[in-house]
């Protein structure tokens, strides 16, 4: 007998199929328990408000509200497992932003780790799929190109944190739609962000821009 209750879970997912099958591996293990479903995110938000649950287990692709649009708020009220299907880095690379304590793909796990990682997040912890994983690696490893970048070029050229971030993406090719998503920003907004850059670059195209950009840094 566990002398602890068992930790709550609430699953989030469209698919009436997925989710009865997730609530029959969970409510399998003694140690875990699923208090309540929901098929969209904002039925997620309600239940988590009112549950408080140890783990949200979140998919992305749904109606009314996407995983993404709500995993902010979520993270405020339960450590969020996402469990989707989506394995784009962009898309991993901003739940991860937004507070994802960890990431699983569908098709790229078995039951046991299941169970295992949302042990692991209900206890503060993490787990990445391995793509998942080697993106939150490209994100260090982007942080610290970044904070190299912002030591060269602040004093010399006044851009913003925000406008150096846009920088950065356009040097790696990024089109305005991505950084976009990568950034959770509208693209006009990277647009208007980009012609501030362009000014304080004194440039007017984008090519210019990298090749300025690139020669300081």
């Amino acid at each position: 007998m566990n002398r602890y209750p068992p930790t709550g879970v609430l699953v989030v997912d469209d698919n009436p199929i997925v989710r009865a099958a997730l609530h029959g591996i969970l409510d399998g293990d003694d140690e875990l328990r699923v208090v309540a479903e929901a098929a969209n995110g904002q039925e997620a938000l309600a239940a988590a408000r009112r549950l408080r649950p140890e783990v949200t287990l979140l998919d992305h692709r749904m109606p009314i509200a996407d995983g993404l649009s709500v995993i902010g708020l979520l993270a405020q009220y339960s450590s969020v497992l996402v469990l989707t299907s989506d394995d784009d880095a962009e898309l991993i690379s901003g739940m991860l932003r937004q507070g994802a304590r960890g990431y699983l793909v569908h098709g790229q796990f078995e039951p046991p780790e299941l169970l295992r990682a949302v042990r692991e997040v209900a206890g503060g912890r993490g787990w990445l799929s391995p793509i998942a994983a080697s993106v939150a690696a490209s994100m260090v490893r982007d942080q610290l190109a970044r904070e190299r970048v912002q030591q060269h070029a602040r004093t010399r050229f006044g851009l913003t944190d925000r406008e150096e971030d846009v920088m950065i993406l356009l040097c790696q090719g990024l089109s305005n739609a991505s950084i976009a998503r990568r950034l959770l920003l509208t693209e006009k907004t990277v647009k208007n962000h980009l012609n501030h850059v362009f000014a304080k670059l004194q440039v007017t195209s984008r090519t210019e821009a990298v090749v300025r950009w690139t020669a300081v840094t």
